[in-house]
């Protein structure tokens, strides 16, 4: 079995929201260069309070095997594959 490694790269942010919207927006622009990356597995935490973390996806699974929800985690719409806004070309 080959070994897979986790990187850890501390970046910081003046307060929760902001650190999620750059963990949602770091996690999207890695995922098109590599399809090794989990963005539902992304979390923030406070520099002195790590082992508390916030979720940054919701990743619920969708129904009908359509894949897991990609919104925020504090989303109050209907869970949904991609963002409902129209992406950029």
């Amino acid at each position: 079995m080959t070994e897979r490694w986790v990187i850890h790269l501390p970046v910081t942010a003046p307060d929760l929201l902001r650190a999620r919207i750059l963990a949602r927006t770091a996690a999207r622009v890695l995922a098109r260069l590599s399809a090794h990356v989990e963005p539902g597995g992304v979390t923030v935490s406070a520099e002195d309070q790590q082992g508390v973390r916030h979720w940054v996806f919701c990743d619920r699974p969708l129904p009908h095997g359509r894949g897991r929800c990609a919104l925020p985690a504090d989303h109050t719409s209907a869970c949904a594959p991609r963002p409902p806004w129209p992406r950029r070309r």
